[in-house]
């Protein structure tokens, strides 16, 4: 039997699987994708931690985090979190994370967006990749066992306990179930509902929360979605806030700096697509920073940059637009990770714990993954031996198998890939930067509608081995059941506060200082209280 099973192997996955490792046996990560595929790898301009400058201090970090969450963040989460951000550091360097050094060989920091000062610590352009690889390295040298290209479908739930979960192996597309003492959900957010218009991976559905939703718990604050302020035009792909840290400007065709690039991203972004959709092009300005500046503290964006585009940064300006990277919302949980679901956890992006609020600071999210995966181990761990799974065929598990088996008989006759891009289309006019009612309501709409014809949808490709457009299609189920909690969450807060702005209410109302809570009941997505 397996003690603790955590679906998701990035970064928020594999900090918690050795720090559970260090007291059971029997710790096992299931992944979508590979591990070192994760998003993860997206995260590229540091982790914030006060360990080198005098200057500033811990209390500094918690007011700029909370300044940045607009009074919807959790005081004791993010009090823990900037607490211990210099010994989250600590243990980073310590298993080896190749974090860029400055000239007194101290761990180099670097300012971003909304910090008071610098404090992201970073390894080039590379440092979730870096943190990654290097968790990655540690976890097989700790003997974790690992299940990779298997995609979660839905939990095991009997009587308010979980007790596994349902999956597919995508390689033979077999259902299966495996059965742990306790579940921890590290899967990350739902960002990939912006089709086109996100900097994230393909693979960044929202499946696990979806899943979540379906067996009762209350996900919290979905409206928020945080659009970073750089990606490049035409294909959306990041270009890291380590180039405004660094001192890159963002101007108009005309040259003209516009906005003072190291504000939170909410505002920056705002005012990069008022521009956009005025008629005006906004570019990314680093020339002055010179060529040897700029490979030294961003050469995957030099190298990005050319591939892509064929700009150099030391040469050209770089086209921009703000797209969708970072959800703040997701499965609500306490400080320690844990669910309104006994032995249900989750962590990392995929969980909304209150650190982040309205709008995630720059540099946090790292912190934040590798900080709450230890804590919320350490509370996974205690009274494993006490947890009792009968070993049987649970119901879901018939019922995933037949629902497989239905969509592959299942006549083909709307494409789910035109709805999809539809879908992204959709939410980066009517859900994105700006939001008013009308157009909110006509997306609630037409999401429904959009159900309503997945009955009519299909795959067109019947084989077993490797089928995407069977991964894709449960992917797409999953999107646009999260896509009516997004929007149902969005009408309800009648008010504009960080990521969430509201063109008919653009102050921020005391009476919405709150959590926005839905969960579902006979189908239906409900907001909680209301």
């Amino acid at each position: 039997m397996i003690d603790i099973l955590i679906i998701g192997s990035g970064g928020a996955g594999l900090t918690t699987a050795l720090e559970a490792k260090k007291s059971c046996d029997s710790v096992v990560v299931l992944s979508k994708t590979t591990p070192t595929a994760s998003q993860t790898c997206q995260a590229q301009g540091g982790i914030n931690a006060v360990i080198n400058n005098s200057e500033d201090s811990q209390q500094n970090h918690i007011d700029d985090t909370i300044k940045s969450a607009h009074n919807l963040g959790d005081k004791e989460t993010i009090e823990y979190m900037c607490k211990n951000s210099e010994q989250t550091i600590k243990w980073l360097d310590d298993i080896g994370v190749p974090f860029s050094r400055d000239k007194n060989n101290n761990i180099a920091q670097r300012k971003l967006g909304g910090a008071s000062f610098p404090r992201a610590c970073y390894s080039s352009d590379y440092t979730g990749l870096k943190i990654l690889h290097t968790l990655y390295d540690t976890c097989l040298k700790n003997d974790i066992k690992f299940i990779n290209e298997h995609m979660l479908l839905n939990f095991i739930v009997e009587n308010g306990e979980a007790k596994g979960i349902t999956c597919i192996d995508i390689e033979t597309s077999e259902i299966k179930q495996i059965l742990a003492k306790k579940v921890i959900v590290a899967s990350g957010g739902y960002g990939g509902i912006y089709n086109s218009y996100n900097t994230n991976s393909t693979a960044t559905t929202g499946d696990a929360i979806s899943s979540a939703l379906r067996v009762g718990c209350r996900l919290s604050n979905m409206e928020y979605i945080q659009f970073h302020p750089t990606s490049m035009k035409d294909s959306c792909i990041l270009i890291s806030e380590s180039a405004r840290g660094e001192g890159g400007y963002l101007v108009t065709k005309d040259e003209e700096r516009f906005v003072d690039e190291l504000q939170p991203r909410d505002i920056v972004a705002r005012a990069i697509y008022t521009k956009i959709e005025a008629g005006d092009e906004v570019f990314l300005d680093l020339r002055h920073l010179g060529k040897q500046k700029i490979m030294e503290s961003m050469p995957q964006e030099y190298d990005l940059a050319l591939q892509f585009m064929n700009k150099k940064l030391d040469e050209d300006l770089i086209p921009i637009t703000p797209a969708a990277h970072y959800t703040m919302g997701g499965i609500k949980t306490d400080i320690d990770g844990k669910t309104n679901i006994k032995n249900l956890y989750a962590v990392g992006e995929c969980s909304s714990n209150g650190v982040h609020g309205a709008n995630r600071l720059g540099g946090n999210s790292l912190l934040e993954i590798i900080t709450f995966g230890k804590l919320v181990a350490s509370d996974a761990i205690k009274n494993i031996d006490d947890c009792q799974v009968e070993e049987k065929e649970y119901d879901i598990f018939l019922k995933d198998k037949k629902s497989i088996e239905n969509i592959f008989e299942c006549e083909n006759k709307i494409n789910f890939y035109d709805r999809k891009v539809e879908l992204g289309e959709l939410f980066y006019q009517d859900v994105g930067l700006f939001r008013e009612e009308k157009k909110l309501n006509i997306a609630l709409e037409r999401v429904a509608e959009i159900s309503n014809e997945i009955k009519l949808m299909g795959i067109s490709d019947k084989s077993r081995i490797y089928n995407t457009n069977l991964k894709e299609f449960i992917e797409f189920k999953n999107m646009i059941e999260l896509s009516q909690a997004i929007v149902i969450s969005a009408l309800n807060r009648k008010e504009s506060r960080g990521a969430h702005y509201r063109v008919e209410f653009q102050d921020e109302d005391e009476k919405f200082a709150r959590d926005t809570v839905v969960k579902k009941i006979d189908d239906r997505i409900v907001l909680e209280g209301i």
